[in-house]
Protein backbone atom coordinates (compact mmCIF):
# COMPACT_ATOMS: atom_id res chain seq x y z
CA UNK A 1 0.00 0.00 0.00
CA UNK A 2 1.38 3.45 -0.88
CA UNK A 3 2.01 6.01 1.82
CA UNK A 4 -1.40 7.52 2.72
CA UNK A 5 -1.05 11.05 1.38
CA UNK A 6 -2.34 12.59 -1.83
CA UNK A 7 -3.17 15.87 -3.48
CA UNK A 8 -6.45 16.11 -5.33
CA UNK A 9 -7.10 18.53 -8.20
CA UNK A 10 -10.71 19.53 -8.82
CA UNK A 11 -11.35 20.62 -12.43
CA UNK A 12 -14.90 21.66 -11.63
CA UNK A 13 -13.60 24.12 -9.03
CA UNK A 14 -11.31 25.64 -11.65
CA UNK A 15 -14.19 25.98 -14.09
CA UNK A 16 -16.26 27.66 -11.41
CA UNK A 17 -13.47 30.05 -10.41
CA UNK A 18 -12.72 30.97 -14.01
CA UNK A 19 -16.39 31.75 -14.59
CA UNK A 20 -16.44 33.80 -11.39
CA UNK A 21 -13.47 35.86 -12.57
CA UNK A 22 -14.95 36.29 -16.04
CA UNK A 23 -18.16 37.63 -14.54
CA UNK A 24 -16.16 40.20 -12.56
CA UNK A 25 -14.08 41.17 -15.58
CA UNK A 26 -16.98 42.42 -17.67
CA UNK A 27 -16.22 42.43 -21.39
CA UNK A 28 -12.49 41.84 -20.99
CA UNK A 29 -10.77 38.79 -22.38
CA UNK A 30 -9.33 36.50 -19.71
CA UNK A 31 -5.87 35.00 -19.62
CA UNK A 32 -5.62 31.77 -17.68
CA UNK A 33 -2.27 32.20 -15.91
CA UNK A 34 -0.48 28.85 -15.74
CA UNK A 35 3.04 29.92 -14.78
CA UNK A 36 4.93 27.80 -12.23
CA UNK A 37 3.33 24.65 -13.68
CA UNK A 38 -0.14 26.11 -13.13
CA UNK A 39 0.71 27.23 -9.59
CA UNK A 40 1.77 23.71 -8.71
CA UNK A 41 -1.41 22.08 -9.97
CA UNK A 42 0.11 20.78 -13.22
CA UNK A 43 -0.58 22.32 -16.62
CA UNK A 44 -1.71 19.02 -18.12
CA UNK A 45 -4.06 18.39 -15.19
CA UNK A 46 -5.87 21.75 -15.42
CA UNK A 47 -5.82 22.38 -19.16
CA UNK A 48 -9.24 20.96 -20.00
CA UNK A 49 -10.84 22.93 -17.15
CA UNK A 50 -9.30 26.14 -18.51
CA UNK A 51 -10.30 25.74 -22.15
CA UNK A 52 -12.96 28.44 -21.70
CA UNK A 53 -10.21 31.04 -21.19
CA UNK A 54 -9.33 33.32 -24.08
CA UNK A 55 -5.62 32.62 -23.78
CA UNK A 56 -2.89 31.17 -21.60
CA UNK A 57 -0.26 33.34 -19.89
CA UNK A 58 2.96 31.79 -18.61
CA UNK A 59 6.67 32.41 -18.17
CA UNK A 60 8.89 30.12 -20.18
CA UNK A 61 9.06 28.48 -23.53
CA UNK A 62 8.84 24.94 -22.22
CA UNK A 63 5.48 25.74 -20.64
CA UNK A 64 4.32 27.26 -23.93
CA UNK A 65 5.36 24.10 -25.77
CA UNK A 66 3.36 22.01 -23.32
CA UNK A 67 0.23 24.11 -23.85
CA UNK A 68 0.59 23.89 -27.64
CA UNK A 69 1.15 20.12 -27.36
CA UNK A 70 -2.19 19.85 -25.54
CA UNK A 71 -3.88 21.21 -28.64
CA UNK A 72 -4.32 24.89 -27.77
CA UNK A 73 -4.29 27.03 -30.91
CA UNK A 74 -5.31 30.34 -29.32
CA UNK A 75 -3.14 33.09 -27.83
CA UNK A 76 -0.25 32.30 -25.49
CA UNK A 77 1.55 35.17 -23.77
CA UNK A 78 5.07 35.06 -22.33
CA UNK A 79 4.69 37.30 -19.29
CA UNK A 80 8.40 38.11 -18.99
CA UNK A 81 9.09 38.03 -22.70
CA UNK A 82 12.18 36.40 -24.18
CA UNK A 83 15.49 36.03 -22.38
CA UNK A 84 17.78 35.82 -25.40
CA UNK A 85 17.52 36.49 -29.12
CA UNK A 86 17.17 32.87 -30.23
CA UNK A 87 13.98 32.58 -28.14
CA UNK A 88 12.27 34.68 -30.82
CA UNK A 89 12.64 31.82 -33.29
CA UNK A 90 10.51 29.58 -31.09
CA UNK A 91 8.05 32.43 -30.58
CA UNK A 92 7.65 32.57 -34.35
CA UNK A 93 7.31 28.81 -34.69
CA UNK A 94 4.77 28.47 -31.86
CA UNK A 95 2.92 31.70 -32.61
CA UNK A 96 3.57 33.18 -29.17
CA UNK A 97 2.78 36.68 -28.05
CA UNK A 98 5.41 38.13 -25.75
CA UNK A 99 6.04 40.96 -23.35
CA UNK A 100 8.63 43.62 -24.07
CA UNK A 101 9.86 45.33 -20.91
CA UNK A 102 13.38 46.60 -21.70
CA UNK A 103 15.53 48.09 -24.45
CA UNK A 104 17.47 44.85 -24.82
CA UNK A 105 14.33 42.99 -25.88
CA UNK A 106 13.62 45.66 -28.50
CA UNK A 107 17.20 45.22 -29.75
CA UNK A 108 16.60 41.47 -30.05
CA UNK A 109 13.51 42.08 -32.16
CA UNK A 110 15.31 44.60 -34.35
CA UNK A 111 17.92 42.00 -35.31
CA UNK A 112 15.48 39.10 -35.61
CA UNK A 113 14.81 37.70 -39.07
CA UNK A 114 11.21 36.60 -39.41
CA UNK A 115 8.56 36.33 -42.10
CA UNK A 116 5.74 36.66 -39.58
CA UNK A 117 5.79 39.85 -37.46
CA UNK A 118 5.32 39.45 -33.73
CA UNK A 119 2.44 40.46 -31.46
CA UNK A 120 4.02 42.14 -28.45
CA UNK A 121 2.79 43.53 -25.13
CA UNK A 122 4.75 46.64 -24.16
CA UNK A 123 5.04 46.77 -20.39
CA UNK A 124 4.94 49.95 -18.36
CA UNK A 125 6.49 50.25 -14.92
CA UNK A 126 3.70 52.32 -13.41
CA UNK A 127 4.92 51.87 -9.83
CA UNK A 128 5.62 48.19 -9.22
CA UNK A 129 9.32 48.80 -10.00
CA UNK A 130 10.04 45.32 -11.24
CA UNK A 131 9.86 45.13 -15.03
CA UNK A 132 8.83 47.69 -17.60
CA UNK A 133 9.52 51.14 -19.02
CA UNK A 134 8.85 54.09 -16.75
CA UNK A 135 6.06 56.40 -17.92
CA UNK A 136 8.52 59.05 -19.15
CA UNK A 137 10.25 56.47 -21.40
CA UNK A 138 7.19 54.53 -22.48
CA UNK A 139 6.21 56.42 -25.61
CA UNK A 140 9.77 56.33 -26.95
CA UNK A 141 9.85 52.57 -26.46
CA UNK A 142 6.53 52.29 -28.28
CA UNK A 143 7.89 54.39 -31.17
CA UNK A 144 10.93 52.12 -31.50
CA UNK A 145 8.73 49.02 -31.60
CA UNK A 146 6.26 50.60 -33.97
CA UNK A 147 9.05 51.31 -36.46
CA UNK A 148 10.15 47.66 -36.65
CA UNK A 149 8.95 45.46 -39.51
CA UNK A 150 9.40 42.53 -37.09
CA UNK A 151 6.52 43.83 -34.96
CA UNK A 152 2.87 43.65 -35.88
CA UNK A 153 0.42 44.72 -33.18
CA UNK A 154 1.55 46.41 -29.97
CA UNK A 155 -0.59 46.00 -26.86
CA UNK A 156 -0.08 47.85 -23.58
CA UNK A 157 0.23 46.32 -20.15
CA UNK A 158 1.11 47.13 -16.56
CA UNK A 159 1.01 45.38 -13.19
CA UNK A 160 -0.44 46.74 -9.95
CA UNK A 161 1.57 46.51 -6.75
CA UNK A 162 -1.21 47.20 -4.25
CA UNK A 163 -4.43 45.88 -5.77
CA UNK A 164 -4.89 43.73 -2.65
CA UNK A 165 -4.37 46.54 -0.13
CA UNK A 166 -5.57 49.91 1.07
CA UNK A 167 -3.39 51.89 -1.34
CA UNK A 168 -5.26 50.47 -4.30
CA UNK A 169 -4.55 51.08 -7.96
CA UNK A 170 -5.68 54.65 -8.66
CA UNK A 171 -2.19 56.20 -8.88
CA UNK A 172 -0.85 53.50 -11.16
CA UNK A 173 -3.93 53.63 -13.36
CA UNK A 174 -3.47 57.37 -13.78
CA UNK A 175 0.18 56.94 -14.81
CA UNK A 176 -0.70 54.13 -17.21
CA UNK A 177 -3.56 56.03 -18.84
CA UNK A 178 -1.59 59.25 -19.22
CA UNK A 179 1.53 57.64 -20.64
CA UNK A 180 -0.34 55.43 -23.13
CA UNK A 181 -3.05 57.94 -24.05
CA UNK A 182 -3.99 57.90 -27.75
CA UNK A 183 -1.59 55.06 -28.54
CA UNK A 184 -3.36 52.31 -30.51
CA UNK A 185 -3.56 48.78 -29.20
CA UNK A 186 -5.29 46.68 -26.59
CA UNK A 187 -4.78 47.14 -22.85
CA UNK A 188 -3.91 44.37 -20.40
CA UNK A 189 -4.23 45.11 -16.70
CA UNK A 190 -5.54 43.48 -13.54
CA UNK A 191 -4.35 40.46 -11.61
CA UNK A 192 -6.78 38.51 -9.43
CA UNK A 193 -7.04 41.19 -6.75
CA UNK A 194 -7.58 43.97 -9.28
CA UNK A 195 -10.24 41.99 -11.13
CA UNK A 196 -12.24 41.16 -8.02
CA UNK A 197 -11.73 44.44 -6.13
CA UNK A 198 -11.29 47.18 -8.71
CA UNK A 199 -12.49 46.18 -12.17
CA UNK A 200 -15.46 48.54 -12.14
CA UNK A 201 -13.39 51.40 -10.73
CA UNK A 202 -10.19 50.81 -12.69
CA UNK A 203 -10.57 53.89 -14.86
CA UNK A 204 -8.98 52.11 -17.78
CA UNK A 205 -10.50 49.98 -20.50
CA UNK A 206 -9.20 46.47 -19.95
CA UNK A 207 -9.16 44.34 -23.07
CA UNK A 208 -7.34 41.56 -21.22
CA UNK A 209 -7.15 40.64 -17.52
CA UNK A 210 -4.63 38.26 -15.97
CA UNK A 211 -6.15 36.33 -13.04
CA UNK A 212 -3.85 33.85 -11.39
CA UNK A 213 -4.41 32.79 -7.80
CA UNK A 214 -8.19 33.28 -7.86
CA UNK A 215 -8.56 30.68 -10.61
CA UNK A 216 -7.06 28.14 -8.21
CA UNK A 217 -9.43 29.05 -5.39
CA UNK A 218 -7.28 31.21 -3.13
CA UNK A 219 -8.32 34.69 -2.01
CA UNK A 220 -6.02 37.37 -3.47
CA UNK A 221 -6.54 39.66 -0.46
CA UNK A 222 -6.76 37.31 2.52
CA UNK A 223 -7.55 38.01 5.35
CA UNK A 224 -9.60 41.01 4.23
CA UNK A 225 -11.74 38.64 2.19
CA UNK A 226 -11.86 34.87 2.38
CA UNK A 227 -12.12 32.63 -0.64
CA UNK A 228 -15.71 31.88 0.35
CA UNK A 229 -16.54 35.60 0.38
CA UNK A 230 -15.22 35.83 -3.18
CA UNK A 231 -17.18 32.67 -4.07
CA UNK A 232 -14.04 30.75 -4.95
CA UNK A 233 -13.64 26.99 -4.58
CA UNK A 234 -10.40 25.15 -3.73
CA UNK A 235 -8.81 23.57 -6.78
CA UNK A 236 -6.19 21.69 -4.75
CA UNK A 237 -6.75 19.63 -1.62
CA UNK A 238 -3.98 17.97 0.35
CA UNK A 239 -5.14 14.95 2.33
CA UNK A 240 -3.31 12.36 4.43
CA UNK A 241 -4.20 9.80 7.07
CA UNK A 242 -3.34 9.11 10.68
CA UNK A 243 -0.71 6.37 10.91
CA UNK A 244 -0.31 6.30 14.68
CA UNK A 245 -1.93 7.46 17.94
CA UNK A 246 -0.23 8.49 21.17
CA UNK A 247 -1.75 9.25 24.59
CA UNK A 248 0.24 11.94 26.38
CA UNK A 249 -0.14 13.13 29.94
CA UNK A 250 0.21 16.62 31.48
CA UNK A 251 3.84 17.66 31.19
CA UNK A 252 4.58 15.36 28.24
CA UNK A 253 5.87 16.95 25.05
CA UNK A 254 5.34 16.23 21.36
CA UNK A 255 7.87 16.35 18.57
CA UNK A 256 11.32 17.81 18.00
CA UNK A 257 12.36 20.54 20.38
CA UNK A 258 9.50 19.71 22.76
CA UNK A 259 7.75 22.89 21.59
CA UNK A 260 4.33 21.53 22.63
CA UNK A 261 3.81 20.53 26.27
CA UNK A 262 0.47 19.00 27.24
CA UNK A 263 -1.42 20.65 30.09
CA UNK A 264 -4.03 17.87 30.17
CA UNK A 265 -4.40 14.28 28.95
CA UNK A 266 -4.25 14.52 25.15
CA UNK A 267 -4.79 12.08 22.30
CA UNK A 268 -2.32 12.78 19.54
CA UNK A 269 -2.72 11.62 15.97
CA UNK A 270 0.46 11.18 13.91
CA UNK A 271 -0.13 12.09 10.26
CA UNK A 272 1.71 10.93 7.15
CA UNK A 273 2.64 14.42 6.01
CA UNK A 274 5.68 16.57 6.64
CA UNK A 275 7.78 19.34 5.18
CA UNK A 276 9.24 16.96 2.59
CA UNK A 277 5.71 16.78 1.18
CA UNK A 278 5.48 20.55 0.91
CA UNK A 279 3.73 21.26 4.20
CA UNK A 280 5.45 24.28 5.81
CA UNK A 281 7.85 23.37 8.60
CA UNK A 282 7.26 26.78 10.15
CA UNK A 283 3.58 26.03 10.92
CA UNK A 284 3.22 26.28 14.71
CA UNK A 285 0.99 24.48 17.18
CA UNK A 286 -2.56 25.55 16.44
CA UNK A 287 -2.40 25.50 12.65
CA UNK A 288 -5.86 24.32 11.54
CA UNK A 289 -6.51 20.89 10.03
CA UNK A 290 -9.66 18.88 9.36
CA UNK A 291 -9.94 15.45 10.99
CA UNK A 292 -12.61 13.46 9.14
CA UNK A 293 -14.02 16.83 8.14
CA UNK A 294 -13.98 18.28 11.69
CA UNK A 295 -11.75 21.19 12.51
CA UNK A 296 -8.81 20.56 14.84
CA UNK A 297 -5.18 21.74 15.15
CA UNK A 298 -1.59 20.68 14.80
CA UNK A 299 0.61 20.01 17.84
CA UNK A 300 4.33 20.66 18.03
CA UNK A 301 6.91 20.95 15.30
CA UNK A 302 6.40 19.62 11.77
CA UNK A 303 8.88 16.85 10.90
CA UNK A 304 10.18 15.79 7.51
CA UNK A 305 7.61 13.02 7.05
CA UNK A 306 5.09 13.46 9.87
CA UNK A 307 3.15 15.97 11.89
CA UNK A 308 0.89 15.65 14.94
CA UNK A 309 -2.73 16.69 15.37
CA UNK A 310 -4.98 17.03 18.40
CA UNK A 311 -7.62 14.29 18.73
CA UNK A 312 -8.73 15.19 22.26
CA UNK A 313 -12.19 16.35 21.23
CA UNK A 314 -12.57 13.68 18.54
CA UNK A 315 -13.10 10.32 20.26
CA UNK A 316 -14.06 8.56 17.03
CA UNK A 317 -10.90 9.58 15.22
CA UNK A 318 -7.88 7.29 15.14
CA UNK A 319 -5.80 5.09 12.88
CA UNK A 320 -6.72 5.73 9.25
CA UNK A 321 -8.73 8.90 9.89
CA UNK A 322 -8.55 11.38 7.06
CA UNK A 323 -6.61 14.59 7.67
CA UNK A 324 -7.20 17.49 5.32
CA UNK A 325 -4.19 19.78 5.44
CA UNK A 326 -5.88 22.28 3.12
CA UNK A 327 -8.74 22.26 0.65
CA UNK A 328 -11.88 20.12 0.70
CA UNK A 329 -12.30 17.02 2.82
CA UNK A 330 -14.09 13.96 1.48
CA UNK A 331 -16.95 14.94 3.83
CA UNK A 332 -17.27 18.28 1.99
CA UNK A 333 -15.86 20.59 4.66
CA UNK A 334 -13.36 23.18 3.40
CA UNK A 335 -10.17 24.40 5.05
CA UNK A 336 -8.98 27.40 2.98
CA UNK A 337 -5.35 27.18 1.99
CA UNK A 338 -5.05 30.86 2.94
CA UNK A 339 -5.65 30.05 6.61
CA UNK A 340 -2.86 27.49 6.67
CA UNK A 341 -0.57 29.87 4.81
CA UNK A 342 -1.27 32.64 7.32
CA UNK A 343 -0.07 30.39 10.16
CA UNK A 344 3.08 29.78 8.11
CA UNK A 345 3.50 33.53 7.65
CA UNK A 346 3.20 33.20 3.89
CA UNK A 347 0.61 33.07 1.10
CA UNK A 348 -1.44 30.31 -0.46
CA UNK A 349 0.62 30.75 -3.63
CA UNK A 350 3.71 29.34 -1.91
CA UNK A 351 1.93 26.29 -0.51
CA UNK A 352 0.49 25.39 -3.91
CA UNK A 353 3.81 25.79 -5.68
CA UNK A 354 5.73 23.90 -2.98
CA UNK A 355 3.80 20.64 -3.27
CA UNK A 356 6.52 17.99 -3.39
CA UNK A 357 7.02 15.62 -6.30
CA UNK A 358 6.72 12.61 -4.03
CA UNK A 359 3.06 13.42 -3.27
CA UNK A 360 0.73 11.45 -5.57
CA UNK A 361 -1.74 13.65 -7.42
CA UNK A 362 -5.26 12.61 -8.44
CA UNK A 363 -7.53 14.58 -10.76
CA UNK A 364 -11.10 14.30 -9.55
CA UNK A 365 -13.86 13.40 -11.96
CA UNK A 366 -16.43 15.33 -9.95
CA UNK A 367 -16.45 17.95 -7.19
CA UNK A 368 -18.28 15.59 -4.87
CA UNK A 369 -15.56 12.95 -4.83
Amino acid sequence: MPRPIQALIDPQAIRHNLARVRAAAGDANVWAVVKANAYGHGIERVFDAMRSADGFALLDLSEAERVRALGWRGPILLLEGVFEARDLELCSRLGLWHTVHCDEQIDMLASHKTHAPHRVFLKMNSGMNRLGFTPDRYRAAWARLNALTQVDEISHMTHFSDADGDKGIAEQVQRFVQASQDLPGERSVANSAAVLRHCEQAGVRADWVRPGIAVYGSSPDHPQHSSAQWDLQPAMSLRARIIGVQHVQPGDTVGYGSSFKADQPTRVGVVACGYADGYPRICPTGTPVLVDGVRSRTLGRVSMDMLAVDLSALPDAGMGSEITLWGRSSQGAVLPIDEVAAHAQTLGYELMCALAQRVPVTVLESASE
